[in-house]
């Protein structure tokens, strides 16, 4: 792939005017149909983009136009510029859908695959389609690797990394003999070295797909499932929650409960710490109703999708044209507090949520126990349905706030309009910044990247910053030095990182052009240090650094 840089975006705002600024722009040029699956970030704010590509060696051998897709990353450091590339390829096509970064650094990635034992893949096929995980370092290097599947067809969906280092791997499984129906959600429990500790099968007597999955506080998991099937019936001898089908697979399966109110339902599933189901919840109208993304608040949980449904079942909300955005808060134990519907006048697609925290320290709670939730950033596309807006085709971003009310909307564009703009992810950086992640088609067949990073001075000022910030503090080996005074009016950020010990001695110095910096403390011995900031514009902080 080549890599080049385009110039200015425009942004048009509906709803309210609001500065924002285009902090950079990157895109990536393919030659082929590339799928860009998610955006994640580092710690110190880095950026992993991921997906699918056919590389640009294999097109060119012998004209192959299908000589498949493999796991592709690009990495990205805080100014946008790349840090590394690498692909992971099989000897048929893999499919990358979900990446997630590791306490202890570095990623999880979880694809589907086609291929066979040979090139980067490691283990036979199991059958059919299987779930790929590859576990890398932050530098791209694989640790170790897995192959999860059985006889039947699966797909990898999501991933999460619990508070013990072990992971949740998410997915779906096809016409399983041990499911219920013609594709069951598939959960597999790992320890932190890919070891397999339990699966679960949660299915209802037709079909059932995994959109998403979250970590929840208590080391648990959130799940978002399409479904498109009703309960099984209690006499159907697979229906018996949590039984265990063979003590040598550590295999459980858990029968949906509740029926469908339409065409396709959300259902919600809390899993604990082990993997057991602990509640679940079905939400939809009499129309179809698909769950895309789900985020963590300080007091519960936000599911959003987008709805073909008008006010029946358990949706109090309607619609206005093709399928509207649908939002719903729940509380933690799967209880509605609210739901909202939003309009873009086409076949509208959520694919990112974002919470906007007071202090951007997601989903906790202040020590008096106030919500310090402030609102909800959301981001997606339009497609048209039979007719051409000015808006079609185009990333979107929508700010509500806390209970759901419409704040503003804006529409984001490139230098020139294509014919595709299509949003895969976005996040909400730390800083108030917004990355958006997706794909640009200046014709079909060729999708190329396109990752935006944006400020807005609105969701700026809701964010309570800090002059520095460390953590994880007490450290034993890295920790990361966040600084929060804003760049000079040219734009040009630096900053000096200096580490004192009690007695005044300097031990360190660092010079950095970034918000967050990784500073090794592992020579520190034990105790406490001052860790002080200047920047180029001569603001200055300090803080207490602890070594354990």
């Amino acid at each position: 792939m080549k890599k080049f840089y385009t110039g200015a975006l425009f942004l048009c705002a509906a709803l309210g005017m609001s500065a924002q600024e285009v902090i950079w722009q990157k895109d990536i040029q393919s030659s082929s149909q590339d799928f860009l699956s998610q955006v994640t970030t580092t710690i110190d704010q880095q950026y992993l983009i991921t997906g699918s590509s056919i590389q640009s060696k294999k097109l060119s051998a012998e004209g192959n136009q299908n000589s498949g897709y493999d796991f592709h990353l690009v990495k990205l450091n805080q100014q946008g510029e790349e840090i590394w590339e690498k692909y992971f390829s099989g000897q048929n096509h893999d499919f990358l859908s979900a990446t997630v970064n590791t306490q202890e650094g570095g990623f999880l990635l979880a694809g589907t695959s086609f291929s066979g034992k040979g090139s980067d893949k490691k283990e036979d096929s199991k059958g059919g389609s299987d779930i790929w995980l590859i576990r890398i370092n932050e530098f791209g290097d694989e640790l170790w690797q897995k192959t999860l599947g059985t006889a039947s067809d699966e797909e990898a969906r999501s991933v999460i990394q619990t508070t013990d280092l072990g992971f949740f791997v998410a997915g779906n499984i096809q016409n399983s003999e041990k499911g219920y129906g013609s594709k069951d959600a598939w959960i597999i429990r790992l320890d932190k070295n890919g070891k397999e500790i339990s699966q679960l099968i949660l299915g209802g007597r037709g079909l059932d797909e995994v959109e998403k999955m979250i970590p929840t506080k208590d080391g648990g998991a959130l799940l978002g499932i399409y479904s498109r099937s009703g309960s099984v019936a209690m006499n159907d001898h697979r229906s018996l929650m949590n039984d265990k089908i063979n003590d040598q697979s550590s295999l459980i399966t858990h029968a949906k409960s509740a029926e469908n109110y339409g065409e396709g339902d959300y259902w919600i599933v809390k899993l604990n710490k082990d993997g057991k189901v602990e509640w679940e919840k079905n939400f939809g109208g009499k129309g179809d109703d698909h769950i895309r993304t789900l985020a963590l608040t300080s007091t519960g949980y936000l599911i959003g999708g987008e709805s073909r449904s008008e006010r029946s079942g358990n949706k109090t909300v309607g619609i206005e044209e093709g399928t509207d955005i649908w939002l719903i808060a729940l509380n933690e134990r799967g209880e509605e507090n609210w739901q909202k519907s939003y309009n873009f006048k086409n076949r509208d697609v959520l694919m990112g949520m974002s919470v906007v925290n007071k202090s951007q320290e997601s989903g906790i709670k202040n020590q008096d126990g106030q919500d310090t939730t402030k609102g909800i950033l959301l981001g997606g596309y339009t497609q048209a349905e039979g007719r051409i807006e000015h808006n079609d085709e185009t990333f979107w971003m929508l700010y509500v706030d806390q209970n759901g009310n419409e704040q503003w909307r804006k529409h984001v564009k490139g230098e020139s309009s294509k014919k595709e703009e299509r949003l895969s992810d976005i996040k909400l950086n730390r800083d108030g910044s917004i990355i958006l992640a997706g794909t640009s088609a200046e014709e079909l067949g060729k999708e190329n990247w396109k990752i935006v990073k944006l400020g807005d001075s609105q969701i700026d000022q809701l964010i309570e910053k800090q002059d520095i910030r460390i953590y994880p503090n007490p450290v034993s080996d890295y920790a990361y030095v966040e600084i929060g005074f804003e760049g000079q009016r040219s734009g040009v950020f630096e900053a000096e990182i200096s580490v004192y010990d009690m007695g005044g001695r300097q031990l360190q110095s660092i010079r950095t052009k970034n918000k967050v910096t990784k500073i090794n403390t592992q020579a520190l011995v034990q105790g406490a240090y001052l860790v002080s900031v200047k920047t180029n514009d001569n603001k200055t902080a300090s803080a207490k650094l602890i070594k354990k």
